[in-house]
């Protein structure tokens, strides 16, 4: 009987995960949620960029996030992790990113999915490698058609 009501409490926890995970992707990046219209706070290690959608629960690496600049000139890259699976999170920035002002050029949907916008002067390139606790994000922006070096 023991076994039996912990195999029950398992299912219970199992299936609870799975509907947290296919919760509605919403951008933390934006004061009002669309479909509310409630103010939402932004998370303040995601507050000063407010050019790129971030999903809502993103929680920053600073360890391996290096960025310069501000506002909407920043360059460099975030690294965060998401509870949202990867094709969730893939459709969130195909939908978001040209709500910021980006522009496709180039997706490559596959286990690991990569994915590049641009927008004015700048390029974001995407990566996203999810596994069964959430995805984790690598997004990095710079300048478009600078040269990093000369010969």
């Amino acid at each position: 009987m023991k076994i039996l009501t912990f195999l029950f409490s398992l299912a219970i926890i199992f299936s609870s995960v799975a509907c947290t995970s296919g919760a509605p992707l919403m951008s933390s990046s934006k004061n009002t949620d669309e479909v509310t219209g409630e103010t939402k706070a932004i998370p303040p290690s995601f507050a000063q960029f407010s050019d790129i959608p971030i999903p809502e629960q993103a929680v920053m690496d600073l360890k391996r996030t290096l960025v310069f600049g501000g506002q909407n000139s920043w360059s460099g890259r975030i690294v965060f992790t998401a509870p949202y699976s990867q094709g969730g999170l893939f459709d969130f920035y195909m939908a978001e990113m040209p709500k910021f002002g980006w522009q496709e050029i180039t997706v490559v949907r596959s286990q690991m999915s990569v994915m590049t916008f641009k927008h004015a002067n700048r390029v974001a390139t995407i990566q996203l490698d999810g596994d069964t606790s959430g995805t984790e994000v690598a997004f990095t922006v710079s300048p478009a058609g600078t040269k990093t070096f000369s010969r």
